[in-house]
């Protein structure tokens, strides 16, 4: 195995700020998160029409991944996002619908990997991908799973990192693995720039 990986890039969206590499690139004292996620899809120039019809938890990881492929070459990215909450929010909505009439929009992000559906298509990524459920933020498995994929050459760079949204509390933390980057790849650094 090589661990001589590196973090090229990464990106944060928590207490109201968007950031990229530690800048902010927005920041609003709006509490309700539906507006400053919108908010910050607009100052961001982000263009995805779908965007608006997105859960909670996948205009989070979409903003969040979007800062990072925006100007990416390379399509062999995989993806490996993790959380505390799967899609627990919009399973909470789809509970309610299902009173009087399911609705098919609020069914089709119950599962928390949809966001890397949307995040591959925006992209146009057909590589490997997946979703796991921690405790909390686990910068080994990630770590781990991302040196892998590159090591067996199933990707040339991973998108890696947590998005939790639940109750409108939300963390997204998101970074890319590569070959050449600022940071070293290792759990130390990967906990430090959590």
């Amino acid at each position: 195995m090589n661990n001589s990986y590196y973090i090229q890039s990464y990106s944060h969206i928590r207490k109201n700020h968007i950031s990229l590499n530690g800048a902010t690139l927005y920041s609003d004292t709006e509490d309700d998160f539906s507006d400053f996620i919108k908010a910050g899809y607009k100052h961001l120039n982000t263009e995805y029409s779908k965007f608006f019809k997105m859960d909670q938890l996948s205009k989070l990881a979409f903003l969040a991944a979007d800062i990072l492929l925006k100007d990416e070459p390379e399509k062999n990215v995989a993806l490996v996002l993790s959380n505390q909450a799967a899609s627990l929010d919009t399973d909470r909505k789809h509970q309610e619908s299902i009173k009087e009439y399911p609705s098919p929009a609020v069914f089709v992000y119950t599962l928390p990997n949809i966001c890397l559906g949307e995040i591959s298509i925006k992209h146009q990524l057909y590589s490997e991908n997946g979703f796991f459920v921690f405790e909390k933020f686990n910068a080994e498995a990630l770590h781990v799973y991302a040196n892998s994929l590159i090591d067996e050459q199933k990707a040339e760079k991973v998108l890696c990192g947590w998005v939790n949204f639940d109750d409108g509390k939300y963390d997204a933390f998101l970074y890319v693995v590569a070959k050449k980057g600022t940071f070293v790849h290792s759990i130390a650094e990967i906990n430090r720039l959590y």
